[in-house]
């Protein structure tokens, strides 16, 4: 059972004045200052995200030593080596990152670590492997930030080393030449939750400005920005807002061939949006990593040709239905592992592990499970002789800050307030288990362990009319900090047009009294055909969605949860 929790309305005063100021509904004026903008001018920049409002790179800690080190790589036809991560945020940076180097005729190539040999960052066959090539410079992108060992042997071998990352510190920076990371002490850069791609963007912009060029220059690659900023699940606000908002028109008119061949997969007629890369385009890029080897990732990002992208995305999506099979076995096995753990019910966690787990697929069946059990969650599998998990949180719970509580029984951690990884010596698992749901357990709230639905307002469905609907989309594009508003109408009900679609989802034609109908979609919610079949009355949350098909567009409710008024 989900908990609705209404957000506060703003002062009516403010609404009034701002609504006549911008001659905008009074409903969406309450959107507006809900998500922090009280004035025309804050309203201004959010429903016109314009390049130019980007902030100076060379406001970031360490950006002027790498624009110069690069430099000077690049006119001595140095060997430039370009590290990145292995899911979604580290592919796209590495590709971004090589093929604006290459624009600018440097000697470079790639490395991915191999996720079951190496582990997550930068690992020491990496810096062997960069010594082979004779390289002098390593760029690390999503990765780094907490790599000191592997760092410091880069530069025993004279390579040196530029570190672009967004992840937290430890309270020792590693010894490379420049680290380019927000999060990073005495960095007063002022947005601070860029993607690992965006750094790297803000890198390249720094380039482009050294040699006299302005955005315009290096606004192709925004569609690899995007589809970091929606695959790592950052906010969605400040500088990303901008960089997603022409990301996305980039997407829908003329991206590289390896992001079109994977929409093309998609089969969707309408514009895509943040929600279609989250869901459609990043598990198939995120698959490859996790079943075979990130590289064929890169090499689809890179590529040049739509015959050689549509065999590599073939390829790729191929990955994607065995990740799928994975993910369901060991979603089960590990559902059934809770049921028989002792004491399970009382605890505010969930810690699990099997030794025989695919690596690759632990971080989605933590999400799954906290589907099933509302709680922060760590699935744990051996790998390479220790433990390695993967954590999620529920929301507003920071799961990184429980993990740094019990730093003296891990190996290594690190991550985001939401998701996190670990290393742990598997005899020190027990034991890890009692006193990360100690710590938890302390600083959790009972609120926190229900699973709720924030709704922004109430509204009757005579209120979505055609120009509600359309100024609606300029909120777009969504994510978190700035998600799909969710609307409540009371006592609604289905028009006689109720059935089951797909394995467990719920068409209707929901209206009000006094109100037009609307197609409505509950998916996942079959369970409630008996009833809303009958006619009977319920109370609604929903997100207002347009749909189009052969050129006619309509207006769809997304409905994501129900109670019933009788």
């Amino acid at each position: 059972m989900k908990t609705w929790k209404i957000k506060p309305l703003p002062n009516p005063e403010l609404v009034q004045n701002l609504a006549q100021q911008l001659k905008l509904n009074v409903y969406l004026t309450k959107l507006l200052i809900q998500r922090g903008i009280n004035t025309p001018e804050e309203a201004q920049l959010f429903f016109h995200p314009d390049l130019s409002h980007l902030h100076d790179p060379f406001l970031m800690k360490g950006m002027d030593k790498a624009v110069a080190r690069i430099s000077t790589a690049l006119n001595k036809k140095e060997k430039i080596l370009v590290y990145g991560d292995y899911d979604v945020d580290g592919t796209t940076s590495i590709a971004l990152m090589v093929s604006y180097l290459k624009s600018q005729q440097a000697t470079v190539e790639f490395y991915t670590p191999d996720r079951y040999k190496e582990g997550y960052g930068v690992s020491l066959p990496g810096i062997v492997y960069a010594k082979e090539k004779g390289v002098t410079l390593i760029i690390s992108l999503d990765c780094g930030i907490n790599a000191h060992s592997a760092i410091q042997s880069a530069c025993d071998a004279n390579i040196d080393f530029i570190v672009c990352d967004h992840h937290l510190p430890d309270n020792i920076l590693p010894p490379a030449l420049a680290i380019l990371d927000p999060k990073q002490p005495e960095c007063h850069y002022p947005f601070k939750e860029l993607s690992g791609c965006g750094i790297g963007f803000k890198l390249i912009q720094a380039l482009a400005i050294s040699k006299g060029f302005d955005i315009q220059t290096i606004k192709p690659w925004l569609d690899l920005v995007t589809l970091s900023i929606a695959s790592d699940i950052v906010p969605v606000t400040g500088e990303n807002r901008i960089l997603s908002a022409h990301g996305l028109k980039i997407i829908n008119s003329t991206p590289r061939p390896g992001i079109r061949a994977l929409l093309d997969m998609l089969g969707k007629k309408s514009a895509f949006s943040i929600s279609d890369l989250v869901f459609g385009v990043g598990p198939k890029i995120n698959a490859a990593g996790r079943i075979s080897s990130a590289r064929l990732a890169v090499d689809l990002l890179m590529a040049d040709e739509m015959e050689t992208a549509r065999k590599l995305a073939i390829d790729i999506n191929t990955h994607n239905d065995t990740r799928k099979e994975f993910d369901a076995d060991t979603t089960f096995e590990a559902l059934e592992l809770l049921k028989q753990t002792e004491g399970y019910n009382e605890m505010c966690t969930t810690v699990i592990y099997h030794p025989e787990w695919q690596k690759g697929v632990i971080g989605i069946v933590a999400s799954r499970l906290i589907e099933h059990h509302y709680r922060p969650t760590i699935v744990l599998t051996k790998s390479n002789g220790v433990a390695v998990g993967s954590a999620r949180s529920v929301a507003g719970f920071d799961i990184y800050q429980a993990l740094s509580s019990c730093k003296d029984l891990l190996i290594q951690y690190g991550g985001h307030k939401y998701a996190a990884g670990l290393t742990i010596s598997t005899e020190k698992i027990p034991e890890f288990i009692q006193k990360f749901d100690e710590e938890v357990t302390k600083k959790i709230t009972k609120e926190q362990l229900v699973s709720s639905i924030e709704i922004d307002l109430k509204i009757n469905l005579s209120q979505i009319l055609p120009d509600f609907v359309r100024k609606l989309s300029d909120f777009e594009p969504y994510g978190p900090g700035n998600m799909a508003p969710v609307f409540m109408s009371e006592t609604v009900y289905d028009s006689g047009f109720a059935r089951k679609v797909g394995s467990n989802h719920l068409k209707m034609v929901l209206r009000q009294e006094n109100s037009i109908s609307f197609d409505g979609i509950a998916f996942g919610m079959a369970e409630h055909y008996p009833y809303i079949s009958r006619g009977i009355p319920f109370n609604a949350c929903y997100c207002v969605e347009e749909n189009e098909w052969n050129g006619r567009r309509t207006v769809q409710l997304n409905v994501k949860d129900v109670n019933y008024t009788m």
